[in-house]
């Protein structure tokens, strides 16, 4: 099981040139883990795609949907304290220290592209290219 960010679980189904590497990685490890916040970070990812009509509503609903099926049964709640401990400690957005939070509460590795991230957890994160090669 590993732990992914919500840009890595948005580049399997956004076309990017991260979208190959993210494929990899759920080849690699298809048991994703996320804190519930992904949900809501996804949907306003979607939203901003909408409304910069990048995207269709039913695509983005779709595309929403497909997320889910993945992540069922690996959506995990963190506690304030822990997050807001690791916030404060770094450069980090509580937002960025959810996911960090579940990585070590699963003693998993967090998959990210976020270099804050890498840069001040690197005992538990790794780049979404070093973790496919």
């Amino acid at each position: 099981m590993i732990v992914v960010d919500t840009n890595i679980i948005g580049y399997l189904y956004l076309n990017s040139e991260r979208s190959g590497p993210a494929e990899q990685a759920l080849r690699k490890d298809a048991e994703w883990a996320a804190p519930l916040l992904w949900r809501s970070e996804l949907r306003n990812v979607l939203a901003l795609y909408v409304r910069k009509r990048h995207l269709p509503l039913h695509v983005a609903q779709e595309i929403m949907d497909q997320a889910l099926g993945l992540m069922s049964g690996r959506e995990y709640e963190v506690t304030s304290a822990q997050v807001l401990a690791l916030a404060a400690g770094s450069a980090c957005s509580a937002y960025d220290c959810e996911f960090v939070a579940l990585a070590r509460d699963l003693n998993a590795t967090l998959v990210t592209v976020d270099k804050q991230v890498l840069a001040h957890f690197p005992d538990v994160a790794i780049g979404l290219d070093s973790y496919i090669r």
